[in-house]
Parts: C-alpha cells; structure tokens; sequence
C-alpha cells in the first residue's frame, strides 16, 4: 500500500544492497548489468512505475471522471508506453515523433491529446488520419490550419483551447509555463476572438473544453487550486457569453519529485484532495456540471523509477580546492544540470567494506566546463573503475540526449524480479553515421 503522506521517492522502490554487497535494483545486481550492459546505462524499475500508476490512480478514485495521460515528453520508449497503456493511462505527445512512437507500439491514439505551441502540418496530418481523440489547440494559426486540414476530410475534430491563466509558481523559470509571459497558449485578453472564429469560421472543429499547464517540478498545492478556480470561472464565462457548454477540464501536470533529501513536494494524494474538492466547491458556486478531468503527471510517474550507472574514470585533485572525478557519460546523456541546476544524489554501486566516505565534484566527459553532474557530493572511497549510481534519472535524461561530441546515446533495460529486459539499444557507430551524406565532389 502506497504511503498517503509519503513524498515521491527519493530512490526506486526496490533500491537495496544485496548478498554481495553491491546496490540491487528490480532484483538484478547494478554493478553486474553495469558489465552486461556497458555504461552510460538508463535502469528502469517496474515495481516503481507500477507503484506510481497506483498512487495515481487511487488518489484520483474519489473522482471517477479523471482521465490519466502520461505526458510522454518525460520519457517515451516503445515499452514504457506499452507499460501504461496496459494499466490504463492515456497519453499527453507534443510531436510526431511520440505519435509515431505509439504507433509503433500498436497503441491507438483514442485516449491521447496532442499538444505543443508549433505543431507542422504534418504532424498535425499524421494525428489526424489516426484518429486522435483530441487536440489542444495552441494558437490562432493552428486554428486556421487544423480546420482546413479537417474540412478537407470532411470531418469534425474534437478540440481544447491551451489557456495561460496567469499563475506563476516557484520553480525554475525555463519550467514555468502558467505566467501570462508565456510561448504557451491563449492569454485571458485574447480567448475571446478565437472562440468567436470556433463560433462563426470554423465548423469543423467541436470544443470541448479548456487546457491550461502551470510548470513542472512543482512543491506547491495552492497553484492547482488557484489553476481549477480560474478555468472553471473560465467555462462559466464562455458558457454564459459564446454557448460552449465545456464538459473537459486538463489541468496539466508538473507535480515535482524528491531529487535530494532537501526537496519536500507534496504528494500525489495531496494534490488530488487539493484538486477535487477545488472542482467540486467552484463547480457547485458557479452552477457547472462536473466535468470530466484530465491530468498529466510525468516526472512523477517515471522520474524515481530510474537510475543512470556510470564508470568513475579519471581523478583530479587540486588541493584546498576541490577533487574532480569523471565519469563516461554526462550531459549528452543527463543535460538537466547544465540546463536547470538540478541537483542528483548517488551512490557508489560496487561493495564497500570500509567506511570512507569522501566530498567530490563528479565531472562529465564532455568538452564543456559547464559539463558538471554533481557538486560535493559524499561517496563511499570512490576509485577508477567504480560504478557510480546516480539516483531519480527517470524523467528527462534520456528523452533530452544527444550525440554531442558525437558520442553514442546509451542503453536502457527495464527491471522486475530479477530480469532485466533491454527496452532501447545502445546506439552503435554505424548508426551514428548513418544519415550522413559525402557529396560526390568532396569524394
């Protein structure tokens, strides 16, 4: 049973030291799949995921109109959307390449929303001949197009309108996404025209309801309180004035998890007493019908479930400064540091008999000076040739690798119960080569 006051996890679930000594995830000794595998390596612990999905889904029981999308930019694979399509989620995909993603898998697209601020006409064709169940529309260009697009097919597409609602919270500021300063969305001011186009232009697009996201890693419960009051004001408002009788509500996501002992975000039961009884007070003030809600949890439902394994390579001390140790991966594999200034604890993953432990700055390979994972950070007598585990890697890391300095994106394999199945290969040379192209004058 899932701790109702319990923040999301520090570490995967099933995290422990077995008979050898050596950390154990999912059943399977890191240090061993570390050596099957090679490093970098992405481990993905089942029992963790499934865990979440439960948390999610009792904690939004006591409303049975939730409708659960993973927002599938935190992390999508073939298997992890497998994974949730089997218990029951949806998917949130903001491009082509998460559409297609599903497809792949034999996922069909009736319980999934697109969303983003410049989807092409591709994509948009691409979501549209799988028969989407709805899109948030962004903006006003969007709307011309994905009319046009569906008049062509003589079809009626299902929409929301993406609303920026004014709400700031307290997270870094490339992760904001509710402040009226925003790329995201139509403002409060300018709503208004586009649902008269919906009312007058546009026949071939149904709104059924109103999309809004505040950011992500979020610690506070007020904001998703502060966001359902201004929607449902909202679809009171458009109601009275346009005849849209609204009956969805997406409220996004962006629910944070604890990267460090310091962080203390709510918990997912938190929120969801937060956010049901905000919808039932405003729905009940303001005369509306309950409508059904879609949230978008994806950090929380991936973030602690995984780690990433590397191999301590080269040591530096510069004394009465600091000791630099580096790894073979870091922010071609992991950019959140160099990114945001997110913080990662870890762990040595080998057996360690003695007790030595040691305050270092663990550096990543790449040619940047910025390329730094973590700074004093306490490990165990770490040495060369050490695995190195570093925690809460689930969401963001792999969706957000690169090639840079041509080096090839890693592996990952999903663990349960002593097995670990390989759920994205690691990238070879060849492939690394394979869209390049020599002119024949430079032959």
């Amino acid at each position: 049973m899932h701790d109702k006051t319990a923040n999301q996890f520090l570490k995967p679930q099933t995290l422990c030291k077995n008979a050898q000594g050596n950390l154990s995830l999912g059943g399977c000794d890191l240090v061993e799949l570390a050596g099957r595998f090679a490093t970098p390596l992405y481990v993905m612990d089942e029992d963790t995921l499934l865990a979440m999905i439960g948390a999610y889904k009792q904690a939004f029981a006591a409303y049975p109109k939730t409708k659960i999308m993973f927002a599938s930019k935190a992390l999508m694979t073939g298997a992890i959307a497998k994974l949730f399509d089997q218990n029951g989620l949806g998917f949130d995909v903001v491009s082509g390449g998460e559409i297609y993603t599903l497809l792949h898998a034999g996922i069909s697209l009736k319980n999934t929303c697109f969303n983003g601020n410049n989807k092409s006409l591709a994509e948009l064709n691409l979501a549209l001949d799988h028969h989407i169940d709805h899109i948030s529309v962004d903006n006003f260009w969007e709307l011309e197009q994905l009319n046009t697009l569906c008049a062509k097919r003589g079809m009626i597409q299902k929409i929301h309108l993406r609303l920026t609602p004014g709400i700031e919270c307290h997270t870094h500021e490339y992760i904001r996404t509710g402040q009226i300063d925003s790329k995201f969305g139509f403002d409060l001011n300018s709503i208004d025209k586009a649902l008269a186009l919906l009312k007058t232009d546009y026949p071939h697009l149904n709104l059924t309801g109103l999309h809004a996201h505040i950011g992500s890693q979020i610690f506070e419960t007020k904001v998703y309180d502060d966001e359902v009051k201004v929607l449902l004001t909202e679809m009171k408002r458009i109601q009275d004035t346009f005849g849209f009788a609204l009956t969805e509500l997406n409220i996004g996501g962006g629910l944070g998890i604890t990267y460090t002992a310091t962080d203390t975000p709510p918990s997912v039961f938190q929120i969801a007493d937060n956010i049901i009884t905000s919808l039932q007070k405003n729905c009940t003030d303001l005369g509306l019908d309950l409508p059904t809600l879609y949230i978008e949890p994806g950090r929380s439902l991936v973030g602690s479930a995984g780690v990433t394994l590397y191999t301590i390579g080269a040591r530096k001390d510069i004394p009465n400064v600091r000791t630099y140790l580096s790894v073979d991966g870091g922010m071609a594999d992991n950019p959140r540091p160099a990114l945001y200034q997110a913080l990662y604890e870890a762990n040595i993953a080998n057996a360690k008999q003695q007790d030595a432990f040691e305050t270092v700055t663990v550096a990543g390979r790449f040619c940047e000076s910025g390329d730094i994972l973590m700074t004093n950070v306490r490990l165990n007598a770490p040495k060369t040739g050490d695995i190195l585990c570093v925690y809460d890697t689930g969401a963001y890391c792999y969706s957000m690798a690169s090639n840079y300095n041509r080096t090839l994106t890693p592996a990952m394999v999903l663990v349960k119960d002593g097995k670990a199945d390989i759920i994205i290969r690691r990238q070879t040379y060849e492939q690394l080569v394979q869209n390049d192209i020599i002119p024949d004058r430079l032959k």
